[in-house]
């Protein structure tokens, strides 16, 4: 199943994937993108795995996207040492623990760059003192290999041994940033890219005048990052789990100068306009800001036209995009008043034909 996955095709698949997103982006006259490497193999930070009984015997399983024929998983290759480590470890200790492996039906996994560690255990049977019992021993042992938490999911009920999330440390610029990373919720898989990431835009905005504005901010992953360059820094995110999250690492992080606000873009939209009054920014005075750069980092469809309308205001766009053919939608839109500066590929995702995109572009 992972035979294409061996650090001999690395550089070979991204130079494919750089030839056609340059293909891709012809149209726009773009500056040679800026490529930015995965580590080849141990880079993906987030992994789940469907279970498979076989009488007494259980193990993990994954699915051709395309025919749904399944494969026996042993190791994963693509994932941290830490997940590669703590599958084999979980699976020892569960098989024959028949309150811990009945009716379980899914594992996912989430590591961090710090050597934390969270597994959810998803079962189709309720779960009670006994099993909580159980878990707490389990937890126990698997908490040789890393700091480890331990959450189980049935139906409409969730125990939590000790926490729900884990804190990683990102070392951008020579600074270590702390972010708090919620089962669930979304975070960027591959870490030591989304370092990479985070360097990059900062070192694009260093020196900056004005304020940022960030559209789908997240758990802050961006905001945090780049909030020195900028006096002021406003962020909106729709998640609440993540608004949560990001409160927790603005402070974790000690950043004074910025304010994040619950609300989708669109909302947002309407509320630059003064379409719409918000009873959540009864606090803030929208015309106190500076508007001169805005940060989109939109889910995989893009942005609508009313939020590319809202962005082509600002003097500086910063976009990181999931989807290259959305970004090329966008961009047809944007690149009537904006010029393209900076162009970068990250490889969130080796031998697979996604690839991160990043874009700068300023006022014409």
């Amino acid at each position: 199943m992972f035979s294409h996955i061996h650090p001999d095709n690395y550089q070979a698949q991204l130079d494919l994937k750089k030839s056609a997103i340059t293909d891709l982006f012809a149209q726009f006259s773009m500056p040679e993108a800026e490529v930015f490497s995965s580590q080849p193999l141990n880079y993906r930070l987030r992994a789940e795995f469907r279970v498979w009984h076989d009488d007494e015997d259980l193990y993990y399983i994954m699915f051709n996207k395309d025919t749904r024929e399944k494969y026996k998983v042993e190791n994963f290759p693509v994932a941290s040492q830490l997940i590669n480590d703590a599958m084999k470890a979980l699976l020892a200790n569960i098989r024959n623990n028949e309150i811990l492996r009945r009716k379980l039906f899914q594992v996912d996994f989430l590591s961090t760059l710090s050597g934390e560690l969270l597994i959810s255990l998803l079962y189709h049977k309720q779960l009670d003192d006994e099993w909580l019992e159980q878990a707490q021993q389990l937890k126990a042992t698997l908490s040789v290999i890393a700091p480890v938490d331990i959450i189980g999911r049935a139906r409409k009920l969730k125990m939590v041994l000790d926490k729900e999330y884990v804190t990683e440390i990102l070392n951008v610029k020579g600074k270590q940033l702390k972010y708090q990373q919620v089962e669930n919720s979304f975070t960027q898989p591959n870490g030591g890219v989304n370092e990479k990431m985070l360097t990059w835009a900062s070192d694009a905005t260093e020196n900056s005048k004005g304020d940022l504005v960030e559209l789908y901010c997240g758990n802050g992953n961006f905001s945090i990052a780049l909030a020195p360059n900028f006096e002021k820094v406003l962020a909106t995110e729709i998640s609440k789990s993540s608004v949560t999250s990001a409160q927790v690492n603005i402070a974790a992080n000690n950043i004074s100068n910025l304010d994040i606000i619950r609300m989708s873009s669109e909302e947002f939209s309407q509320a630059m306009n003064g379409e719409r009054e918000f009873r959540r920014l009864k606090d803030f005075d929208l015309t106190k800001y500076s508007y001169d750069t805005v940060l989109v980092d939109p889910p995989r469809a893009g942005m609508d036209d009313a939020s590319c309308e809202l962005v082509s205001r600002f003097e500086r766009i910063i976009y990181i995009s999931c989807n290259p053919n959305t970004l090329h939608d966008n961009l047809e839109i944007l690149c009537k008043t904006h010029k393209v500066d900076n162009f970068a590929l990250f490889d969130q995702f080796p031998y697979t034909e996604h690839i991160e995109c990043g874009v700068i572009l300023s006022r014409k």
